[in-house]
């Protein structure tokens, strides 16, 4: 498959990259993507939740009423969950949802959402530029120009760029990474893949 290149202001340069059907062209694995996206999303969960049970409660520990004469259940303390103020049965508790996955697994996930991005047409080859100082205007004018303003775009550089960073981040629906963290959760996530050509061109030759 072959892709133009395009300029900032949304023009064709009359240059072409061609992708690699390695990593552009495979037979989509939607099970290695599903178990991908699962461990992402349980890496960013904190884990920090916590409810008090029966024994961390500090109430009185008398007995509040006589065994039995009262006409209802029996009740020995505070503390018991069946009182409001009471302890938590099986309450949440602290605890890590993180798991491993197999590098291979993680691999096949990325390329399969990166081949559905190629087949459903979501990719886009922006030629090499460079932003002197931080502006938002302009990237947003870039964006314009290439017709996906009111689309979730992902920027992937090849390396770190602090004024594309600072230019496109409060700009709605985009975001801007580099080749190393880009997963297979935020190229799903995205409507359209703006690479740079020094970005496609990096993880065509290192894939």
């Amino acid at each position: 498959m072959e892709l133009a290149i395009y300029n900032k202001e949304g023009q064709d340069t009359g240059r072409k990259v061609s992708l690699d059907d390695a990593i552009f062209g495979i037979e989509p694995n939607d099970h290695a993507i599903y178990l991908d996206v699962k461990q992402y999303l349980a890496n960013q969960r904190q884990g920090t939740h916590k409810a008090k049970e029966r024994w961390e409660i500090a109430r009185s520990t008398r007995k509040i009423k006589r065994q039995k004469g009262t006409g209802g259940a029996r009740a020995g303390s505070l503390k018991s969950p069946v009182f409001v103020g009471g302890g938590r049965i099986f309450g949440p508790l602290p605890r890590d949802y993180s798991f491993k996955l197999n590098k291979k697994v993680k691999q096949l996930a990325r390329l399969s959402a990166l081949s559905y991005k190629a087949k459903k047409q979501g990719i886009i080859i922006l030629e090499d530029f460079d932003i002197e100082i931080p502006k938002t205007k302009e990237f947003a004018q870039m964006q314009k120009n290439l017709q996906i303003a009111d689309k979730k775009s992902l920027f992937v550089f090849a390396e770190p760029n602090k004024h594309m960073y600072l230019s496109s981040r409060n700009i709605p629906k985009t975001k801007s990474v580099t080749l190393s963290g880009l997963n297979t959760y935020i190229i799903l996530e995205a409507s359209v893949l703006v690479f740079l050509e020094s970005s496609i061109n990096v993880l065509q030759h290192n894939s």
